[in-house]
């Protein structure tokens, strides 16, 4: 596997800044941004030309990130994730310490504890969330792989990470809900 550590170092230098990043995930392409700056969340938002009130997901690095942004994380959580086969975002209430235009309304943040080599590396640097949401413009088809996405999004970012770019078939996450009141519900399988 390439060296990724020219690449974590621009990927993180395009955080702190509050730019966009187009990069590869444990699921599809991402775009993402620094979870705690609400400007760049906003130009995510605009990039995609998505409705501010849908929710975007953000990635840690581990449980004990996922600890510091979320308040009271139900004990079946852990399970979950533990014996996960597939990539599985939770969404959780009560989220904190990151940007409120990325809570939803109803005070609830989709968060993933990402395995994979680049996202791991680059969070634990960022030492925050990270925002990811497909690499695609709004209402349009998720990408595939890499070819598949637009140019002129492409252009938009601040930087594209060159890891990854011949990979193939990937898919988007589970998602399952979990409310402090102990409802689960399977958004996505």
């Amino acid at each position: 596997m390439s060296d990724i550590n020219t690449p974590v170092t621009k990927a993180y230098e395009t955080l702190k800044k509050g730019g966009l990043l187009l990069y590869p995930t444990d699921t599809i392409w991402g775009l993402g941004c620094d979870a705690t700056n609400a400007d760049a969340i906003d130009k995510l938002y605009a990039l995609k030309v998505r409705d501010p009130h849908k929710p975007l997901l953000c990635l840690v690095s581990d449980f004990k990130m996922l600890q510091q942004y979320v308040e009271g994380i139900p004990e079946v959580a852990y399970d979950l994730l533990k014996y996960a086969t597939k990539p599985t975002t939770i969404i959780y209430d009560r989220p904190i310490r990151v940007a409120n235009n990325l809570v939803s309304d109803d005070n609830s943040l989709g968060i993933r504890v990402v395995r994979h080599r680049f996202c791991n590396a680059l969070l634990r640097k960022f030492k925050k969330p990270i925002v990811s949401t497909s690499a695609n413009f709004s209402g349009l088809a998720s990408p595939q792989q890499f070819k598949d996405i637009d140019n002129k999004l492409k252009e938009q970012v601040d930087y594209i990470v060159p890891l990854e770019q011949d990979r193939k078939g990937a898919k988007p996450s589970a998602i399952i809900k979990l409310s402090t009141n102990g409802t689960v519900k399977v958004i996505r399988s």
